[in-house]
């Protein structure tokens, strides 16, 4: 159900509020050296130097695979391009200009985990394609806003999808926001779709990952050969956008924001 951050444990808000600013840095320098010409490949070892670096331990490398057909997964970051939703595996494909590319990022930090995901274009991109990347990043705000304890978690996923529907986008099914603490997905699971007094309610010292996923067309994703990658059955192109947030005495921190 995510980590308790109370007043009794200010260590572990410590070290979360570190990983998760692991994982933002980690962000920001992929942000500045996703160009076109380069591939998600070359971020994905600039990820995992960083996270490395500071101490941590990349969450998403050798994920899953126990007791399922699916493989570990075999990278330090989700790189997602275009129709590509979530859990795009890193390849040597250069980025073209007008892409739109999704990086995904989780870092362990002395046991506790932060996860973080952003959208970006690849130079100019569309009309279309620009409404969907600032959208998005617009419902996951709207959606730490709803935030508060007290609330349900269907707060969280009423004002995301009341923001995304109106500007004509889609939240795509079954993928969402989770709980996050000592393990990267905890209870409970926070769709980007219902009503607001759906849920749980928001306790203090509760943690969780917010990430609306949009779809330009529709909501509903196949599943690539690779057992990993998520795109739109219809090609339309989506964005992704995730912080992870502890709720204290004092409010909701966002952990991976620089």
């Amino acid at each position: 159900m995510g980590i308790r951050i109370t007043t009794k444990n200010e260590e572990q808000f410590k070290l979360m509020r570190r990983a998760g600013q692991i994982v933002a840095e980690a962000l920001q320098l992929m942000r500045e050296a996703a160009v076109a010409g380069a591939t998600t490949r070359q971020l994905d070892e600039i990820a995992y130097q960083h996270i490395r670096k500071s101490g941590a331990i990349p969450s998403f490398k050798g994920y899953g695979g126990q007791g399922t057909d699916q493989p570990k997964y075999p990278a330090t970051i989700c790189a997602s391009v275009n129709d590509e939703v979530v859990h795009g595996i890193p390849d040597d494909v250069p980025l073209k200009p007008g892409d739109l590319l999704s990086l995904d990022c989780g870092a362990i930090y002395r046991g506790y985990h932060g996860d973080a995901a952003i959208s970006l274009a690849i130079g100019p991109v569309s009309e279309v394609t620009q409404h969907l990347l600032v959208a998005g990043e617009e419902s996951l705000r709207r959606g730490i806003a709803a935030a508060k304890v007290g609330a349900h978690i269907g707060a969280i996923s009423n004002a995301i999808q009341t923001y995304a529907e109106a500007e004509g986008f889609r939240l795509v099914f079954d993928y969402g926001g989770h709980g996050i603490g000592t393990a990267m997905h905890e209870d409970p699971h926070v769709p980007n779709y219902g009503r607001p007094q759906d849920g749980m309610l928001i306790r203090e010292g509760m943690a969780l990952a917010i990430e609306p996923m949009l779809s330009a067309g529709s909501p509903s994703m196949t599943l690539d050969q690779d057992g990993w990658t998520l795109r739109t059955s219809d090609g339309a192109w989506a964005s992704h956008f995730e912080h992870t947030i502890g709720f204290t005495a004092d409010g909701p921190v966002i952990f991976t924001i620089l």
